[in-house]
Formats: C-alpha cells, sequence, structure tokens
C-alpha cells in the first residue's frame, strides 16, 4: 500500500494579527518519540508552544501546536523550520509500516570546530551564540579562553542541523554573519573539521563531589527537596498535581496534570515519556489560565496496554512531577579563588541536550551586565541519568561583587527564570 507524498505533512499557518499563535500542523506516519522531537525542533527556533492537540493509532498521527515567539526570541525562519519538521517526520511517500520496509538509522552528523578570535567585550560570547543559533548550528561542546592582552578564544564544537558544513560556501556563510555580529571587535574566523581537541572533550566530566551533591542530589522520592539548585516555589508546589484514572477508556490510562506555565514543559514531558517508554495516543495541552497549565493525557505503554501496575504508576508519576518542578538546576558555587555559574538539564536517552540552554544563560548573563571569563559544556553522569553542565567563571565587578550572597542570588534567580520563560 502506497501513500503519496504531498505537500500536507507539515502545514504553517501564521497569525492574522500581530501577538496571534502561529498554528503548526503535522500529518504523518507515527514513530516512538515523534512527537518530543517535534518539539524538540520548535524550541530550537526560540519558539514557545502556546497550546497542542496530539493524535495517534500507532500507525498515523495527527498533531497541531500553537507556538508563539517569546521576548528575546531569535529571528524565525519559518520556511526553514517547515523543512527541518519535515525531516524529523517518517517518510510519508511510502508508508514503512505498510511495506515492512527497515530503514537504518541516520549517520550521525560530523562535528566542526568554529575558532573565533575577538576583543573581549561583556556580552560577545551571547552575541556569538545567537548568530550560530539563528543560522541553525548546534553547539556540542564550547570553551571559551581569554588571553592577557584582552582577546577571547572562542572554540565552538557544532553540528549543523543542515548538513551543509563540507562546503566552503556554508562555513564562509557562518564566518560572514558571526564578524558582522562582532563589527570591530572581531579579529579572525575559520570553521574547519574537529580534530583531536573535540575527542579530548568526549566522555563525562567528574564534577568535584561538594558541586555534584548540590545539584544532584535531589530526588522525586525527597520529602524536603530543599537544594537551592531547584526551580521549587511555593506556586509551582501548590499548583502541581498528577491524577490517574483508569476508568474512562477500555484501552488507555488518562493522566490529567495541573502545573505551572513554563517554557520548555510540553517537551519535558514528552521528553520524559519517552524516555520510559510510555505511548501517548492522545493528548490536549491546553492553553494557560492564571500561569497554570492542565493537561490531559491518554497513554499506554508500548505494547498497547494500561499503566495497572501501582508501582509503575507512582514511579512515572514522580518522575514527571520532578521534570515539570526541576527541569534545570541551576547554582552559583566557588571555585577556589573564583566564582562558577553552573547550569544543569538531563539529557536524553538519544543522547541530545535541552536546546537554547547556553543561548539563554548568556543572554541572562548579559543582561546582567556580566564578564564570562571561561565557558565550557561538559556531561556528567549520575546513578539515574546523564547530565549537561554549562559552567561560566565569571568576573567580579562593582555592580555585582560576586561573593555578597545577594549578588549571588540575583544570578541565579535572572538565570532560572530566563531558562523558565517566566
Amino acid at each position: 500500500m502506497g501513500i503519496s507524498c504531498d505537500d500536507d505533512v507539515v502545514i504553517i499557518q501564521q497569525g492574522k494579527s500581530p501577538g496571534d499563535p502561529t498554528v503548526v500542523t503535522v500529518n504523518c506516519p507515527d514513530e516512538a518519540g515523534l512527537g518530543c522531537d517535534l518539539c524538540r525542533t520548535v524550541l530550537q527556533f526560540g519558539l514557545c508552544i502556546s497550546k497542542g492537540d496530539f493524535t495517534t493509532d500507532g500507525r498515523w498521527c495527527y498533531i497541531v501546536l500553537w507556538v508563539v515567539s517569546n521576548e528575546s526570541s531569535m529571528k524565525v525562519d519559518w520556511e526553514s523550520l517547515k523543512e527541518r519538521l519535515l525531516s524529523a517526520c517518517p517518510s510519508s511517500c511510502f508508508y514503512k509500516v505498510y511495506l515492512n520496509i527497515q530503514t537504518s538509522a541516520p549517520s550521525p552528523s560530523p562535528v566542526y570546530l568554529v575558532k573565533f578570535w575577538c576583543f573581549d567585550q561583556r556580552g560577545s560570547l551571547h552575541d556569538v551564540t545567537k548568530v550560530l543559533c539563528e543560522l541553525e548550528i548546534l553547539i556540542q561542546r564550547v570553551k571559551v579562553m581569554p588571553t592577557p592582552d584582552g582577546r577571547v578564544l572562542d572554540l565552538f564544537f557544532i553540528t549543523d542541523c543542515l548538513d551543509l558544513l563540507h562546503t566552503q560556501e556554508r562555513r564562509d556563510h557562518i564566518c560572514e554573519h558571526l564578524m558582522a555580529a562582532l563589527g570591530e571587535y572581531c579579529i579572525t574566523c575559520e570553521v574547519q573539521l574537529a580534530g583531536p581537541e573535540y575527542e579530548s572533550l568526549q566522555g563525562n566530566y567528574s564534577l568535584p563531589s561538594a558541586i555534584a551533591e548540590e545539584l544532584f542530589s535531589y530526588l522525586p522520592t525527597d520529602d524536603k527537596a530543599s537544594s537551592k539548585a531547584l526551580s521549587l516555589s511555593s506556586a509551582s508546589l501548590k499548583n502541581t498535581s498528577i491524577t490517574v484514572d483508569n476508568t474512562l477508556s477500555p484501552v488507555h490510562t488518562l493522566l490529567k496534570i495541573q502545573c505551572v506555565d513554563q517554557k520548555g514543559l510540553f517537551y519535558d514531558i514528552l521528553r520524559t515519556s519517552k524516555d520510559c517508554n510510555i505511548q501517548i495516543s492522545y493528548g490536549r495541552f491546553s492553553s494557560t489560565v492564571k500561569g497554570i497549565r492542565n493537561l490531559e493525557l491518554f497513554i499506554q505503554h508500548k505494547d498497547g496496554t494500561k499503566i495497572l501496575d501501582p508501582e509503575r504508576q507512582v514511579a512515572l508519576c514522580s518522575r514527571l512531577k520532578e521534570e515539570m518542578l526541576h527541569p534545570l538546576r541551576v547554582i552559583v558555587a566557588n571555585k577556589g579563588p573564583d566564582t562558577e555559574l553552573l547550569v544543569a538539564n538531563p539529557v536524553e536517552l538519544s543522547g541530545k541536550g535541552r536546546p537554547l540552554v547556553f543561548h539563554d544563560v548568556t543572554l541572562a548573563l548579559k543582561k546582567l551586565g556580566l564578564s564570562i571569563f571561561l565557558a565550557e559544556i561538559v556531561r556528567h553522569a549520575t546513578q539515574y541519568c546523564q547530565w549537561e553542565v554549562y559552567r561560566f567563571l565569571l568576573d567580579d565587578s562593582r555592580e555585582f561583587p560576586l561573593r555578597s550572597r545577594e549578588a549571588r542570588n540575583k544570578i541565579e534567580q535572572r538565570v532560572r527564570r530566563t531558562l523558565m520563560g517566566w
């Protein structure tokens, strides 16, 4: 049985008036984790999902997302977004389930190195990051190294969502945009295949035990959850609930979720479901009411059965609640005589990290007027999952004496609120 290709797989309808949401409709064959992959793509373009509907019969899915730009959003190339969403969809030309064709997993994109010399300037790291994100470049690792003569060497290890970095035109295009963004502060820019220097950054990084304890000690079964790394608030706790109902459907378990709204909420829920091998057959994400979001998810195990085991229900709800309350960890700590900002988020089982974290953190630091002395992205493994950890050594200043607890709290709060979209 063949299904012809057409232009209806992904449809993007712009809002009629400024401020109206853009409606993204996806109609394609289904596969495990597709909703998570689509939401990650939407996040990569700096968009927030204000409302959503998902439905699937396990073979074909229909997804509608209402998306809006946030205040500090990047420029959105809607045609490029459509192409990226199309590329995430299973082939609709010949539906592989009906044809029983085995498709091979795509090979990973090669890693390239952007080597960028510039004169030190507050906020320049964010300016470079924003350009790369707008060019649909994924940042895998970063090394930022200042020199005593007032220059900075930025090393960005990147992959290209468009898979065009093997062409000189694409590499030149990236350098041109970076040099235009930095203007007279730019010295040189080059893009090349990453060599042994990237291999040395691979693998997991061992954080100091005291820092790891503060970032990762909280477990979803803890009653206190007192770590300052978490995004807890009385409003979040009061308005977060998950109800399991097995009476409304003979074949599905209904999850009713209520929580405080935040950027990336749908992605976090779908990522967690994907990693827990849960199939969402139908989902409705309602618009926020006074900052509160309500969701209904009809779910199954991958074998098509309901979630009836009480222990399995408790484990799933606990994991979802953790992701809704604490999708990111943020602390400011001492590193010898220096002050270090650390931001951590869980990595998908597929190995993919959360989109735009480095972009949002550097934006928050730029708005605070803080200089970044050193920055890097590393991976850290705990007993329960792998984390992506963003490390920033901050420069002391008169406005922000970093030994002050008040200044540190302000940094943590600004970074967290930027990441959460509050």
